[in-house]
């Protein structure tokens, strides 16, 4: 059944490395994955495209409850359209942390990521997969790291794309939306109670993941004593 399907949240801050770390994971172990905080920009580009006002949370949200997306190998669509490189500007995502605080938004968004839950398994990264959308998870982990260390990654990432970016700026960029994500009043950025914290700051992506799937290992052997 669906609702037994196991888990795996894997939340943290713009740039902790849990994407990356998600969807290795998800690769390991043959399980669905789900880019929760891609729902949120594709939904932001959208909005933008459509000439919808960021500060708009009626009409976003109402566009946000059939939003035309998918996932296919690796790629990114809207409205048929290949967004995949588009989806990840900088000022989309900034879009994004602005539209995710408005509470109409999150909860239009909640069922299209619940149904991401089957057989024979998920792993989610976001903002809030272990305290608001998979509460049941088998597994919670949050990622952590320092500005400066999200900052060289993210200036690493578009450098290697050909954008011209400013460390200065980024760190910047990155303390105010851990800000906007912390303060929000509908599902803040915090760890669930019962998550695992994972500073990796100074690990590999392959370090991290190692790390995840031993965690996991240990949580189906407790289950089955």
């Amino acid at each position: 059944m669906t609702t037994r399907s196991p888990v795996i949240t894997i939340d943290g801050p713009t740039a902790s490395g849990k994407g990356t770390v998600a969807h290795r994971v998800a690769k390991h172990l043959g399980f669905h994955y789900l880019d929760s905080g891609a729902l949120y920009r594709l939904t932001a580009l959208m909005a933008t495209r459509h000439g919808i006002a960021l500060e708009d949370e009626t009409a976003i949200a109402s566009m946000a409850r059939t939003l035309p997306c998918r996932f296919v190998h690796g790629h990114v669509f809207l409205e048929d359209a290949d967004v995949t490189d588009a989806v990840r500007a900088e000022e989309v995502g900034v879009a994004a942390s602005r539209i995710a605080v408005l509470p109409a938004v999150r909860q239009a968004l909640v069922d299209l990521q619940v149904a991401f839950r089957y057989t024979p398994g998920l792993v989610a990264d976001g903002r809030d997969m272990g305290t608001v959308i998979f509460p049941d998870a088998s597994l919670k982990v949050f990622l952590t790291a320092s500005a400066e260390a999200r900052a060289s990654r993210r200036y690493k990432q578009l450098i290697e794309k050909g954008i011209s970016a400013n460390m200065e700026n980024l760190v910047k960029d990155l303390m105010e939306r851990d800000a906007r994500d912390s303060a929000r009043t509908t599902a803040p950025l915090k760890p669930a109670p019962d998550a695992i914290i994972l500073d990796t700051s100074e690990l590999t992506a392959e370090e991290a993941v190692n790390k995840v799937l031993v965690w996991y290992a240990q949580t189906q052997t407790n289950n089955a004593v």
